[in-house]
């Protein structure tokens, strides 16, 4: 069987093992010796696949994460796929959630409904968005020589100075009460209708999210991150085609509620990481794999624009025709991306679809899950704080590009670069969020990873604050240096809370990850329902929303747990003692000592394996191996070989005792 022993007293010796083995399995397994599904899966994974690219702990889960180190097979290197898989597919559904963000001028004007298309200067001259207007870049403003004011609202333009109207050298530029050559393409200011659809269909784009991502939780646990993902890229994928049709408003804001759906990737994103990471480095993993996935919103800025749109209108090619072509390349990237997913990798590092078995859950998905994992106040602390995060993030992706196209009175490519600065912040700041936290982890203990948490959203809410306090009177690059910091401590916060994640409820991880995850879209909606959208100034809803913000940080010391310790306090017992008692984890000592002996009589016969799995306590007779070991795997089996029967004389003398009569 092992390749240094041969003939017919090899043989025999196999055969008494064996069927020493039918009789005492079934009694182990109906006794305390407790041997579990996952120990089982260990040696499996031991015995017969081949060796992982990457160091793994006892769960088989990645103890490093070497971005670079990509090559083998799915076997080989499930971890770095899934990683580079999870990545790609965040990254790919934020490049398509957001596209139509910075073509939102374009589809307006498709559409007819700017300002200035809706209402012309020449039979309405008195609209509100009109007196208000100011080019920046040539500082004329619509009304020449002033406002006339009703309680702070303007109603008119004053009139041409009589010393001016009667003047005879004066100009005829000079002589005008109004100048409509000053005003933008498309005027879609504050409080115009253009402006209330784009806002709108912001947040149906962010809304439609929290429903999925709440489903995902049971969705997840029963067809696997794999499964999730290229379904929602493909879903995704008809929403962001059927863009280049639109003709009016409810059609923009319908195809953006859907293609919001794709954003539910994030919880697949996170939950797979989790899958196959240890915690030394799962924040590290969580955090990079998003943050890289986030930088889509930031891409998607410059990508839209800069190598899609301009270069198709600078090639002769109609505005409106443009930004229809340029919606359908994220469409096509979707397929790709969701046929390499189901093509090439595996949920778990051993196994191509999850079970919830893995995670130590004993009981099938159902939505009462959600009900008791709501019951933790730390959970819904958690869903808030990730609203004031992420959300916070969405919410930015969302005003950001029209805030310095139409505030700042930006051009269109300067408007999208500043805007999307923000969002390649991700390139390494959500990463090193999760590095804060592991750090911090390492020589603090768990309150490392709260402080971390606390210290990222409150500075968060400062520089959001102090964003909201740059007005259009200052330089465009100081309103730059208050984002990139904002921007910093944002996606730093959004890497923290995934450090803290995956320590909350190990056993309905799947579940605390999808309402986290929804509480992302939860934190937009909230912000472009009650900051941005009613408030009628273009930078107090940034301080009311900084307020919020700082709101949700002062309640990080609600985070204590008896094994891990709280915010200014540490642990009340050993995590040790917390893990034995919890299920799905805990090994009873006799069980440890028995396994180790129990494989050398099974050899390494696949089908023997798999009949103790599902409960069939019938032996095959052992096969031998017909896998190359390296040399010390070779020495350690002819080891156990002669070791066996010594071995399985003690693991049964060990347990007669508890062996039913």
């Amino acid at each position: 069987m092992f390749g240094s022993r041969k003939g017919p007293a090899a043989k025999s010796l196999s055969d008494k093992r064996s069927q020493c083995l039918q009789r005492v399995l079934p009694f182990l397994v109906a006794s305390g010796c407790r041997l579990r599904q996952r120990t089982w899966q260990s040696w499996h994974l031991h015995h017969w696949m081949a060796e992982f690219k990457l160091a793994v702990d006892e769960n088989n889960k990645a103890t490093e994460l070497p971005l670079l180190r990509i090559c083998g097979t799915v076997r080989e290197n499930p971890h770095m796929r899934a990683f580079w898989g999870s990545t790609f597919s965040f990254f790919l559904a934020f490049l398509g959630w957001f596209a139509l963000a910075p073509l939102g001028l374009e589809v307006a004007t498709s559409m007819g409904r700017c300002e200035n298309q809706l209402y012309p200067t020449e039979s309405n001259p008195k609209r509100v968005a009109y007196l208000k207007y100011k080019n920046i870049s040539t500082s004329e403003p619509y009304c020449q020589y002033g406002q006339l004011k009703d309680d702070g609202t303007p109603t008119d333009c004053a009139d041409v100075p009589s010393e001016i109207a009667n003047n005879a050298t004066a100009t005829a530029e000079e002589k005008l009460k109004y100048r409509p050559k000053v005003l933008a393409k498309c005027v879609c200011t504050t409080g115009t209708q253009c402006n209330g659809i784009i806002a709108n269909a912001g947040v149906a784009a962010v809304g439609s999210t929290i429903f999925v991502r709440i489903a995902l939780g049971t969705l997840l646990e029963r067809f696997g991150p794999v499964n999730v993902q290229s379904g929602l890229l493909t879903f995704g994928a008809i929403w962001v085609a059927l863009a280049a049709t639109i003709q009016e408003p409810w059609q923009y804001t319908a195809i953006r509620f859907f293609i919001g759906c794709a954003g539910a990737t994030f919880v697949g994103n996170q939950f797979w990481c989790s899958l196959m990471f240890s915690p030394n480095v799962v924040g590290t993993a969580n955090a990079t794999a998003a943050g890289w996935g986030n930088l889509g919103g930031g891409v998607t800025q410059i990508f839209m624009i800069s190598v899609l749109f301009n270069p198709l209108v600078s090639s002769g090619m109609a505005s409106d025709t443009a930004w229809r072509v340029s919606m359908l390349i994220p469409a096509v990237l979707f397929v790709v991306c969701a046929a390499a997913i189901k093509l090439l990798c595996w949920d778990t590092p051993t196994a191509k679809r999850f079970n919830v078995a893995l995670i130590g859950k004993t009981k099938k998905p159902s939505m009462w899950d959600y009900v008791e994992v709501l019951k933790d106040v730390r959970v819904v602390v958690m869903i808030f704080q990730y609203s004031a995060c992420f959300g916070t993030e969405l919410a930015m992706n969302n005003q950001l590009a029209t805030h310095f196209r139409t505030y700042f009175q930006l051009p269109a490519t300067d408007a999208f670069a500043l805007a999307g600065a923000f969002g390649l912040m991700n390139l390494f700041a959500r990463s090193l969020g999760g590095i804060t936290s592991d750090v911090l982890f390492k020589y603090v203990g768990f309150r490392g990873r709260i402080w971390a948490q606390f210290l990222a959203l409150f500075f968060e809410a400062i520089f959001l604050f102090g964003f909201g306090l740059v007005d259009n009177s200052q330089p465009w690059y100081v309103a730059l240096a208050v984002l990139v910091c904002f921007s910093l401590f944002v996606q730093m916060a959004e890497g923290t809370s995934y450090g803290i994640v995956p320590f909350m409820n190990q056993q309905q991880l799947a579940v605390v990850s999808a309402l986290v995850g929804a509480g992302v879209n939860l934190g937009a909606v909230i912000a472009g329902f009650c900051f941005y959208r009613p408030i009628n100034d273009p930078l107090i809803p940034f301080q009311v929303h900084a307020g919020y913000v700082m709101f949700w940080a002062l309640l990080t010391p609600f985070y204590y747990w008896k094994e891990h310790g709280g915010m200014f306090h540490g642990p009340a017992v050993t995590e040790e003692k917390v893990v034995a008692s919890e299920p799905g984890t805990a090994e009873a000592a006799d069980a440890n000592d028995i396994w180790p002996n129990i494989p050398v009589a099974l050899g390494n016969d696949r089908e023997n394996y798999d009949s103790v799995i599902a409960g069939e306590a019938v032996l095959s007779s052992t096969k031998g191996s017909h896998h190359s070991k390296s040399p010390g795997q070779a020495r350690s089996i002819v080891s156990n070989a002669f070791c066996g029967p010594l071995h399985l004389f003690s693991c049964l003398h060990g347990c007669s005792r508890s062996l039913p009569v």
